[in-house]
């Protein structure tokens, strides 16, 4: 299993980011995905997840209207789709699948959202 984050960089506040996450390695139809983030000094924490089709979504409080994570399965690519970002979003942004009751994760893409 391979999940290799991208997209990441400098962003003004207000600004936008699209982050991808290729996957490779497992049937990647079969399986929700997720994205977490971990800011400076802080605890890793769920920003949001897609069910295997794609047809449901969650999102944490504080990324809901903003963010948007979507999947092509044709791709074996997960999304995350950032809006409206805010100098507190600045983290390493992680992909994160659940294979077969086993977590993996991705390397990260750092977000830093600053003027």
């Amino acid at each position: 299993v391979q999940l290799v984050e991208s997209g990441g960089g400098l962003v003004q506040p207000g600004g936008s980011l699209r982050l991808s996450c290729a996957a490779s390695g497992f049937t990647f139809s079969s399986y929700a995905m997720s994205w977490y983030r971990q800011a400076p000094g802080k605890e890793r924490e769920l920003v949001a997840g897609i069910s295997y089709t794609g047809g449901s979504t969650w999102y944490a409080d504080s990324m809901k209207g903003r963010f948007t994570i979507s999947r092509d399965n044709a791709k074996n690519t997960v999304y995350l789709q950032m809006n409206s970002l805010k100098p507190e979003d600045t983290a390493v942004y992680y992909c994160k699948g659940r294979i077969l009751g086993m977590d993996y994760w991705g390397k990260g893409t750092l977000v830093t959202v600053s003027t």
